[in-house]
């Protein structure tokens, strides 16, 4: 019998230079992907065969690869394609074989479906060779199919003998400069990288004459069998170290049945950098999809990574990423509900494990209380705050504080730390994200415990006034003080308080500043349109306040001076000092006035000395 003669040079369906400059600059992150797109093909392939041949053992069909320094070959004993297919699935870009013959209902058995994937390999290799045999119509020939990287490409029918088996085999001649990507040992370790967990038997032969080596020789950790509980439990910490590269704290085993998603999650040892999160490692039917698929989990959960196979995932056009449904979003909050019940576990039953946990992740651990009132509820008392009994939990903080103050920024806490501290007073630092809320929520825990914002007339209220006589002794000090800072809104008083060291207090909150400027841009721009935008929005504006303390050396010394020039330097260092120390952003009339009463004292001091 004779063969037809079809091998006149036909033209893509599509501009092809056009078409790989876009893979490989806007869809593919890498040319390395031209080897799974060739495995993917070669796994649908198998799974199209499965499903005509239902009866054939498991393991009876693979996939073989080969690479030498002259080709890379991957063989499949798929479900092959006909003539027809080839001229209707080689040559349009869009289509994909696995639409053909009812299949389009089976979608969910395949990985690839963009009918692209074949054409990836013109990223590495300027020709692709395609020999395939149908088993779908046994009588069929094999067919030839020749793509070349100018956008032609040639079809022929062969002889039963050059294919005699249904299936597929791909071989590419790469370019030199592919070289990097088609080495036989960097083909063995992509196909390693991307089908360590594939169901199929899949292996490797270099050339160099020795036997194929299994690519996949074991199962995924969760689908053996162990012993007893805690070999699995020690087989999937092992799993996860090999995988991410540290120790986990703990690992859970995941499970979904509704989308046919296993694996494990592990948690991370140690914090995460605020800003930064770590992606997961994302198989659909054992073919790896990402290793950075943040959208799995939601962003609370930036304490673990995973590693999950699934069977109802959607991959992007890519096939780097997930696309983004309702079925994505059923996992995500299935596998949060999972570590929810796991944070539930461990606060119930390890209470070493929880404070290991919580001292690297509060902060995560806050995020979910923010949201979550059942971890709110078992978690809050344990979580740790920055307080003025330094860093301790709320649970113990409510044992001696049964009044909890909580400031509204660091800068706050960093001014009243010391001295609220000494006057005996509780309050928490409430300027860390999540931190002010979670503060509030104490009572619905401890019904016994009260929570306000800390209001600087609290604090000065509990600084003891001096004595009459004392104060008008210091008044005329303390007026030429009051007229030395008005330019910046502050009062100046004496008062008594613990520390001693401590020389004065600057109490002035962030709101009251913004008060402050918006008061003086509205008076700069009276009579225009903004001025009477800012003037309608006005409020008494509330005065910064510098409390010296009578019980510190230095500010005895101070308010004693009789001389005015230096009267008003020494103020104005005591409020530069006060400044510094509330740990603010100054601002550049407060940095000129620190640098210029300090050389002013200096000179003084040299005056005096000389």
């Amino acid at each position: 019998m004779t063969l037809p003669d079809h091998t006149a040079d036909r033209t893509f369906q599509v501009d092809l230079r056009g078409l790989v400059d876009l893979l490989s600059h806007h869809l593919y992150s890498s040319p390395r992907v031209y080897l799974r797109e060739l495995m993917q093909n070669a796994v649908d392939a198998l799974t199209a065969r499965h499903a005509l041949d239902p009866a054939a053992p498991a393991g009876s069909f693979g996939i073989r690869l080969y690479a030498d320094r002259s080709v890379v070959r991957v063989e499949d004993d798929g479900v092959g394609l006909t003539e027809a297919d080839v001229h209707t699935f080689l040559a349009t870009i869009g289509r994909s074989s696995k639409r053909a013959d009812g299949i389009a209902e089976q979608r969910g058995d395949f990985i690839g479906q963009f009918g692209i994937g074949l054409l990836s390999c013109f990223l590495v290799a300027d020709e692709i060779h395609v020999v395939s045999r149908s088993a779908r119509t046994p009588g069929a020939p094999a067919v030839e199919w020749r793509g070349r990287g100018d956008g032609s490409y040639t079809v022929r029918t062969l002889p039963a003998s050059a294919r005699p088996a249904p299936g597929t085999t791909v071989t590419l001649t790469p370019r030199a400069d592919a070289a990097e990507w088609t080495a036989p040992a960097r083909v063995q370790h992509l196909a390693r990288h991307f089908g360590s967990l594939l169901r199929h038997p899949v292996t490797f032969d270099d050339g160099s004459g020795g036997s194929a080596v299994p690519v996949n020789p074991e199962p995924a950790p969760w689908a053996r069998t162990y012993p007893t509980p805690g070999a699995r439990s020690r087989a999937l910490a092992a799993y996860g170290e090999e995988v991410f590269g540290f120790t986990p704290l703990d690992t859970l085993e995941l499970d979904l049945p509704a989308v046919g998603l296993k694996g494990i999650a592990c948690v991370l040892p140690e914090a995460v950098p605020a800003g930064r999160r770590h992606g997961h490692r994302v198989h659909v039917k054992g073919m790896l999809l990402s290793e950075q698929a943040e959208e799995i989990l939601p962003d609370w959960a930036f304490f673990v990574r995973c590693v999950v196979d699934a069977e109802s995932l959607r991959p992007t056009a890519s096939r780097e990423a997930l696309y983004e449904d309702d079925t994505l979003a059923a996992v995500r909050d299935a596998l949060a509900e999972r570590l929810r019940a796991w944070i539930a576990r461990v606060a119930a039953s390890d209470p070493e494990l929880l404070h290991r946990f919580l001292q690297a992740h509060h902060l995560s651990v806050k995020s979910l209380a923010v949201h979550d009132d059942e971890i709110l509820r078992m978690l809050l008392p344990w979580l740790p705050f920055e307080t003025t009994d330094g860093h301790c939990t709320l649970d113990e903080f409510a044992r001696t504080h049964r009044t909890v103050l909580v400031t509204s920024s660091v800068e706050e806490f960093r001014q009243v730390a010391a001295i609220a501290s000494a006057a005996g007073l509780g309050v928490v630092n409430g300027g860390y994200t999540y931190d002010r809320e979670l503060v509030h929520r104490l009572p619905e825990i401890r019904p016994e415990v009260s929570v306000a914002d800390l209001d600087p007339a609290t604090l000065t209220a509990h600084l003891d006034p001096v004595d009459r006589e004392t104060e008008l002794a210091a008044a005329a000090y303390l007026a030429l003080a009051r007229d030395a800072l008005a330019v910046f809104d502050c009062d100046v008083a004496l008062r008594s308080f613990q520390p001693a060291s401590a020389p004065a207090l600057l109490v002035d909150s962030r709101e009251a500043r913004h008060e402050r400027t918006r008061s003086r841009l509205a008076r700069e721009q009276e009579g225009g349109l903004w001025g009477d935008i800012l003037g309608a929005l006005q409020q008494e504006a509330p005065r910064a306040q510098l409390i010296l303390n009578q019980l510190n050396p230095l500010v005895r010394t101070a308010v004693a001076i009789d001389e005015p020039e230096l009267a008003r330097t020494s103020a104005e260092a005591l409020y530069g000092q006060a400044a510094l120390l509330s740990r603010r952003p100054l601002r550049p009339a407060e940095s000129s006035l620190i640098n210029r009463s300090f050389l002013d004292l200096l000179a003084h001091a040299l005056r005096k000395d000389s």
